[in-house]
Parts: C-alpha cells; structure tokens; sequence
C-alpha cells in the first residue's frame, strides 16, 4: 500500500508539472537530433577472417558452450589488436597512425570479425583490409619463429645424444665380452639408440609441418551508409536525458514553488479545504450553494472574511450572491472585528499568492482562536454576499467581496443593497 501510495504521489507530481517535463523532453530529443547533425559521419568496415592451426605448437583452448574451437580465439582477438599488427598495418597503408581496429569474435567459431572505421568509406575498408593481412602476417612469422625455436631445440638434443651414442660404441670396443661393464655399456647404447630415434622422428615432424595461419573468408568492402552518427542512440539518448532532466527539474520546481495555482495545490499545501474553486466555467447553482455552505458552516452569527492578497478586488469585479439568513460579514478593518468574529473564511486569489501567506494568515487567526470553515478560491470574478429584502433590519449583514477589505460598518440589508461598491455600476 506505501509504494502504491508513493507511486500515486510521483504522478500526481509528473501530471501538474507537465508542461516542465514535456519541455525538457522535447528539448532533450531536439538536442540529440542537433547533436547528431553536426556530428561527423564515419563509416565501419569489417574483414572475416578464419584461422586455423598453424602446428603442434599451437596453444590449446579450453571448450566451453561460448567455444567450441580448439583455438583459443579470444587471445588471437587481443593479438589483432596489438600495437605489432598496427604498426604492421601502418607500414602497409604508408599512414602514420591508421586508427585503432575492432575485433569481435561470433560465438562457436573459428572466425575473427576485424573492423576498422574512418571518415571516408574506402578508407575504412582499406584499414580493415590492412589489419587482417597484417594479423595474417604476424601469425604466420610468429609460428613460423616458434617453430625454428623447436627445431633448434630438438636438433641440438639430438645431437648431444648422437655424440653420447659416438662415445659409448668406442668404449664399448675397449670392454671385454661378456663383463659387467660390458653389460652395462650395451644397455645404455640401446637407451640413446631409442631416444636418437624418438629425436629423430620429432625432427622430421616438426620440419614438415605446414604453417597455415588462416585466411580472408570475406574481404572488406567500402560501406554504403555511414555507422554513426546513429538516429535512434542520438534521440533516444536526448529523450532519456530530457526526461531525468524533466523530472528532476519537476521535483525541484514543486518542491521550492510554493505559489498556489489551482484549488487542489491550495488543499495539499495549506491542508485547508475549498469550499468552492470559482477559477472554472461555473455551473448554474454553484454559487446558491457557496452560500449555503458558509452558511452551515459558521458556528456563529459573525464572519470574518479575510482575502488573499488583499489588493484582490481592485482588479477583480463582483459578482452579488443573496443570502437569505441573519449573518454579520466583517472585513477586519475594526479593531474590534478579530475580537468578535465566531469564524473565517479565506478568499485566495490562485496565481497570486503563496502557502507560506495562507500559513501565515492560518497562524495569525489561530492565535486569536478564530476557526477556518474554508477557502474559496478564484482568479478573476469573486462573490460578493449581498443579504435578501428582510423585513428584520435588525439582521445585519455585510457583503464578502473579492479581497476581504470589506465594508468597515455591519450594514443593514437595505443599506448594503443600496450601497454600490466603489468601481461597480449602480
């Protein structure tokens, strides 16, 4: 139920701060559509390239569900983006600093995907073209040295065991038949005669091996449309930042503005509750029933209205509202009026005024223990209690104009009916 709750805020906050939030939407995905205009057009060339085993001493690779090869492609990944294929490819192109490439490497595969982008379309096709031969390159020089390295090493330890093999025949020559040592001389000959052999064969393997780096299984070709910049990361980006932009903005424009707009911010700002909200189109009857509301709900026979902010009725015409019952409208221009009203209502001129005033206002009434029955609220034309013929003129009654600077006198009926407000036609 909280965060039901705290969700229904946050809308509530989003839908009366929509006009902000829209803007900065609106702004945001306007900013990324500029952005993505003046940024540049590049372009983005890939060259497939399969590689395959260049010998025994190629490095196994683990196999998992991403890769199933036994060549372990992410290391020849890295390779191809070495500054040694770089430079490589530099020496290729005649370029300085060719830009930096992009390997990536299909799931279940032996194949590496090299990239390269620039601003001209053949350009970059040039580059990817260049990396791939010079990866190619660098692979087959690399096995090929390793394999030079192998050779050497079994070449020289098959030599040492041929002259260990050389030594043991003459000695054996010196030993007489049929003696220990003998026995043990003919025994050591036919351990260095197997290993002479297994050297041997070795030997021979390693120098017919055939060095096949891999190949160029589709070449680059010069792109017919720009990689970046790219429409949907440019204005979905713009849109994302407007709406965090908007929302933050929102928050914080609802949290310092404080001015009361409409009848509902008058309710959840001040916590007072509106009796009638007159800044809509009325309805016929609305304001029959605005009287019978303050009516019922003063608990005595003098009312005190207090408009904020006071200067409301200068630019704010009446509108006379007949009320048939013995009520005394004060408008606080007495002394005396805080001290006798039984109650209050606030007039709130809506645009033009503040919750810290309404609280202010709220305070000032409390400590004089007079009860707020409500607020009426309005932008443009307010009611002005205007009493009924009543043949009781003891009853008096004032009239609750737009500002609550009233008449400073209680006025019987027919004074206050012909008593026309200053500005009014009589």
């Amino acid at each position: 139920m909280s965060s039901g709750t705290d969700l229904d805020e946050h809308l509530s906050l989003l839908r009366r701060r929509w006009l902000l939030l829209v803007g900065c939407v609106v702004f945001g995905g306007t900013a990324g559509l500029a952005l993505m205009r003046l940024t540049p057009p590049t372009y983005t060339a890939t060259t497939q390239v399969l590689v395959l085993p260049v010998g025994p001493q190629e490095p196994g690779n683990q196999v998992t569900a991403r890769q199933r090869e036994p060549l372990n492609l992410d290391t020849e990944a890295q390779i191809a983006q070495s500054d040694v294929v770089a430079a490589r490819a530099a020496r290729a192109l005649g370029a300085a600093v060719p830009g930096p490439s992009e390997v990536s490497v299909p799931p279940n595969s032996a194949v590496l995907w090299i990239s390269a982008t620039a601003p001209d379309p053949a350009t970059a096709a040039a580059r990817s073209r260049a990396y791939a031969d010079a990866y190619l390159r660098n692979r087959r020089e690399s096995a090929l040295s390793a394999l030079t390295d192998q050779q050497q090493a079994v070449l020289g330890k098959l030599r040492q065991v041929n002259a260990s093999l050389d030594a043991l025949i003459k000695q054996l020559a010196t030993l007489p038949r049929g003696g220990p040592e003998h026995a043990i001389a003919t025994q050591r000959q036919s351990v260095l005669n197997r290993q002479a052999a297994s050297l041997t064969l070795k030997y021979d393997a390693l120098r017919t091996v055939a060095v096949t780096p891999g190949t160029i299984i589709s070449q680059a070709t010069p792109p017919s449309a720009p990689s970046s910049p790219s429409l949907p990361l440019h204005l979905g980006t713009g849109l994302m930042a407007g709406l965090l932009a908007g929302s933050a903005a929102a928050y914080a424009r609802d949290r310092f503005d404080t001015r009361l707009r409409t009848a509902a911010d008058v309710e959840r700002l001040t916590g007072l509750s509106v009796l009638t909200d007159l800044s809509s189109p009325r309805e016929p009857g609305v304001l029959h029933d605005l009287a019978s509301s303050v009516v019922a709900a003063c608990p005595g026979k003098r009312l005190l209205v207090k408009s904020l902010p006071a200067d409301l009725y200068s630019s704010s015409p009446a509108e006379p509202l007949a009320v048939s019952a013995p009520l005394t409208v004060l408008d606080g221009s007495e002394v005396r009026d805080l001290a006798r009203a039984d109650a209050a209502l606030l007039l709130v001129g809506l645009g033009k005024v503040t919750a810290q005033q309404v609280a202010a206002t709220v305070r000032h009434l409390g400590r004089h223990e007079v009860p707020i029955i409500g607020v009426v609220t309005a932008t443009d034309a307010v009611p002005s209690f205007v009493p009924l013929l009543e043949p009781r003129a003891h009853h008096p009654l004032g009239k609750l104009v737009a500002t609550g600077e009233l008449e400073t006198r209680e006025t019987t009926p027919m004074q206050a009916l012909h008593h026309p407000r200053p500005g009014k036609p009589t």
